[in-house]
């Protein structure tokens, strides 16, 4: 078969790549392997990044007839980190570095709350407080609305939950499903403000585009904002902590970051259920967060006492923080009374009962001092009556 002279250039050029590519072969070979260990170094060494849920979660407190607390009060949280802090007394505080620099840039923002807080939802839960009031029957006292709103966001997924739910006088009244957009009633006493709420269509609406929409938006600007303080990990420090010897151990844990933790008392590596109290999740003053759980001793022996141990778990954290019930760990502000401790509260006790009866014996006598005459009859008051009644006739 014959070749064109543009065909032969072709094969010529193919057949040299080819030895180019042979004389290259151990080359490639030994780049193919250098990066190879390069990959398997870095999934060794570097943190391969996981989804996160963040969360924005607005708290309303409204309140009637408490004197000295404002009547409206609003706390804004990222990541259960406080944002900022507003109330009814035209208060409005930011407290994060990176919520300053955002609103100091975007002043819009700042001004949108400003009006929320002062005015509009002040005007809202007064209007809802009073309505709760009529409905109940209610005319005065003191009355409380609480409401919880916000969403959560997977910045993986980019999945979205918007939730909003009500309370009032200190229990759970309303929650807001976001598929009928219809409230479901949390106790039976709210049936009523169900009935009234479902019938307020635009309502629902409005709330929908809050927490599918803007708290969603606020949300992922504020995660930017704050970058990597809101992904940092701090581990807490734990310990042991006892009233008296009869009293439950506490196992302790604070500072940690962020909230997403377990505290939980074992036995013999079993997570314990029974005879132990979880405290809640509280926020620290420096944004970090604190937790207790209480084991209660009364039925463990001393010698099983090495059985038990106090496990720390932080989220994305593969460590725990493994704590043993020991006697040498636990802190306490008991002091075993001595014996001239005993004596002194003894002598104390007597020298007590020594006055009341001193003093009892003294208002006895003074009330028999006032005492009325006695109405029973005197003879010889009657005869000394009579005689002088005779001398004069």
């Amino acid at each position: 078969m014959l070749f064109s002279g543009q065909k032969l250039s072709r094969l010529s050029a193919r057949t040299n790549n080819r030895k180019q590519l042979i004389q290259l072969g151990p080359s490639l070979s030994r780049l193919h392997q250098i990066k190879m260990r390069t990959l398997l170094l870095l999934l060794l060494f570097c943190h391969v990044s996981s989804p996160v849920i963040h969360s924005l979660k607005h708290f309303t407190t409204a309140s009637t007839g408490i004197p000295n607390l404002p009547e409206f009060v609003a706390t804004l949280e990222v990541d259960e980190l406080l944002m900022g802090y507003s109330d009814s007394n035209k208060r409005l505080d930011v407290k994060q570095d990176w919520a300053k620099k955002l609103f100091i840039d975007h002043p819009e923002q700042l001004e949108w709350y400003r009006q929320q807080c002062f005015q509009i939802q002040p005007n809202f839960f007064k209007s809802y407080t009073n309505r709760l009031m009529r409905l109940y029957n209610q005319s005065g006292g003191v009355h409380v609305v609480q409401r919880v709103q916000g969403c959560e966001w997977n910045d993986e997924t980019e999945e979205v939950k918007g939730f909003v739910q009500f309370g009032y006088d200190g229990e759970d009244l309303l929650k807001l499903d976001l598929n009928t957009l219809t409230w479901n009633a949390l106790r039976p006493e709210a049936v009523i403000a169900k009935q009234i709420w479902d019938a307020d269509k635009e309502l629902g609406k409005e709330f929908k585009i809050f927490l599918t929409q803007i708290f969603p938006e606020q949300l992922k600007q504020y995660v930017d904002y704050a970058g990597s303080s809101l992904l940092r990990s701090e581990l807490p420090s734990v310990s042991l902590l006892q009233k008296t010897p009869s009293s439950p151990v506490s196992c302790l844990a604070t500072g940690f970051y962020p909230h997403r933790a377990s505290l939980v008392w074992r036995k013999d590596g079993e997570e314990l259920h029974e005879e132990v109290d979880h405290g809640e999740i509280l926020p620290n003053h420096d944004g970090t967060f604190q937790m207790s759980v209480d084991l209660n001793l009364s039925s463990v022996t001393p010698e099983d006492w090495t059985r038990y141990d106090c496990v720390f778990q932080l989220s994305d954290v593969k460590e725990d923080i493994i704590t043993k019930l020991e006697k040498d760990r636990i802190r306490t502000n008991w002091v075993k009374p001595s014996n001239m401790t005993v004596l002194v509260t003894a002598a104390v006790v007597v020298l007590a009962l020594i006055l009341i009866g001193a003093a009892g014996f003294i208002v006895y006598k003074k009330k028999k001092a006032i005492s009325p005459p006695s109405s029973a009859p005197d003879n010889s008051t009657d005869e000394d009556s009579s005689k002088s009644l005779n001398q004069d006739h």
